[in-house]
């Protein structure tokens, strides 16, 4: 299904916004696969041929574990909230979070999206597809935290790291505003 013409807006109303981390290292094992929500967060999305565009923004602080998968143990609300405090201390920082879209082209069933990405304060190119299928969006990117500046997170002195690579992903229903 090709995504209709027409002006989108989304938001944590209508809409899920999720960071996906995994875990490496020689301590692997005690580390925990994260699930984590933005819960303050805009986006909007118009699909007009030669005007299409997509705009994303994020409160960084806003962030906020689900769940964790994997793991010598559960991970406990003490276990949400220092993940928490870390990414907003030493990852994130507080720096706004925000996507603009350079060129909406489509691909197939779907919608190629390039565009400029700031986080960590840094500004780089960043490209994604958007598919719609059964009245329903959905997206991904790949972020490289280095690329931006950003150190992964490790412990126990580097035996158990946060990989590099994290999947952002938005997940909607396709109601026209």
């Amino acid at each position: 299904m090709a995504i209709p013409a027409g002006s989108y807006t989304f938001g944590p109303d209508n809409a899920s916004l999720a960071v996906h981390t995994e875990r490496t290292g020689a301590a692997a094992k005690a580390g925990h696969n994260l699930l984590i929500e933005v819960g303050s967060w805009q986006a909007s999305m118009t699909v007009d041929g030669e005007d299409a565009s997509v705009e994303v923004s994020a409160d960084s602080g806003s962030l906020r574990v689900l769940e964790g998968s994997g793991g010598m143990q559960e991970l406990g609300d003490d276990d949400k909230a220092d993940i928490k405090k870390t990414i907003d201390d030493e990852v994130l920082k507080g720096e706004p979070i925000l996507f603009r879209s350079t060129a909406v082209e489509p691909a197939g069933q779907v919608l190629r999206v390039t565009g400029d990405l700031t986080l960590h304060g840094q500004t780089h190119p960043l490209s994604f597809d958007v598919a719609a299928a059964a009245g329903a969006l959905t997206a991904s990117a790949v972020i490289r935290q280095s690329d931006w500046g950003m150190k992964p997170y490790s412990a126990l002195f580097g035996a158990l790291k946060v990989v590099d690579e994290v999947t952002v992903s938005i997940e909607a229903r396709l109601l026209e505003s």
